[in-house]
């Protein structure tokens, strides 16, 4: 399908505002205003490729666990095509169509379209430019307030990993060892140059954290004889523990704990879930991962005030 003139026109109209507005900051802005700018545009295209990930990451990990199913019980493979982050192309998910380069440019695309397939006129999740918008928003507020700086790299890569992995959590109620796993590690990585706590403090915050969510589980199941709790919530919690020291366990767990519980509440009285019904804890303690990195020390001063 090609493309309209009035949606080239308005496409055109897109690159040359941000050119413009570019150009402004690269002569006038602030260096925080530069930052912002910048970063902003890098977290539009990688929110798209978050996009990619949380969808994908899933469906490859069943894959893969369905051909070791085969494997182990010397069964023939399902005849399905391999799927990759880069394989195949995005399609729409309706008609299977490919999508063409101009389709893919985050947010613009979604409004040229106007929320529609471009090929056979199904609606377009609006989780798209959501999740794409979140990511820009994030990266320029994260670059309006630390610049240009190792410290910032740090934030981002943080910031982008535990947003994956909220995704996926909420979308199938999985946290990836292979996102989990190199989260702490990068984390070790960052804080050997206490890029955001002492490296004794994020060794320690690794070790804790694990162990905190593990004794949470055992003493929940010794109560209630239930499982409530996953080991990639333990690895989770040891990851952010390794990125932002021991210290800020007790506000991510309880920050978690309390958010899960009110809004696992209001759910269940909606008739939205039912009271049996599992829900992800990752995206809970995330949040409080977050709050911890960016308040954390506001959060932890008022509360000793307060007590």
């Amino acid at each position: 399908m090609r493309i309209d003139k009035r949606s080239a026109l308005a496409l055109g109209g897109a690159a040359l505002i941000l050119l413009l507005v570019f150009s402004w900051l690269g002569l006038q802005g602030t260096a925080a205003a530069q930052a912002a700018g910048s970063l902003l545009v890098i977290g539009l295209l990688l929110g798209s490729f978050l996009n990619v990930l949380a969808f994908r990451l899933p469906r490859m990990m069943e894959q893969a666990w369905r051909q070791e199913c085969a494997d182990a019980m010397d069964l023939p493979a399902r005849d399905e095509p391999a799927l990759s982050l880069s394989h195949p192309h995005s399609h729409c998910p309706e008609c299977q169509n490919t999508l063409r380069a101009w389709q893919l440019v985050p947010i613009f695309s979604y409004l040229l379209l106007r929320g529609r397939c471009a090929f056979c006129g199904s609606a377009i999740s609006l989780r798209y430019p959501l999740v794409e918008l979140t990511v820009g928003l994030i990266f320029a507020a994260v670059g309006w307030r630390t610049g240009f700086h190792a410290t910032t790299l740090a934030h981002l890569i943080l910031l982008y990993l535990l947003l994956a992995l909220a995704l996926i959590d909420l979308d199938s109620q999985l946290l990836p060892d292979c996102l989990t796993q190199p989260l702490l590690w990068l984390g070790l990585l960052a804080n050997l140059f206490q890029l955001l706590t002492p490296l004794a403090d994020a060794v320690i915050g690794a070790m804790a954290g694990y162990l905190a969510m593990w004794l949470i589980a055992a003493v929940f199941q010794l109560c209630t004889g239930k499982k409530g709790l996953g080991r990639g919530d333990f690895k989770l919690v040891a990851a952010m523990g390794a990125w932002l020291g021991w210290t800020a366990l007790p506000l991510i767990i309880t920050l978690g704990s309390i958010s899960s519980a009110v809004i696992g509440i209001a759910l269940i009285r909606s008739g939205r879930i039912g009271r049996e019904q599992v829900q992800p804890f990752g995206p809970y303690l995330i949040a409080g991962g977050v709050a911890g990195l960016l308040w954390g020390k506001e959060i932890t001063n008022w509360y000793l005030a307060l007590a």
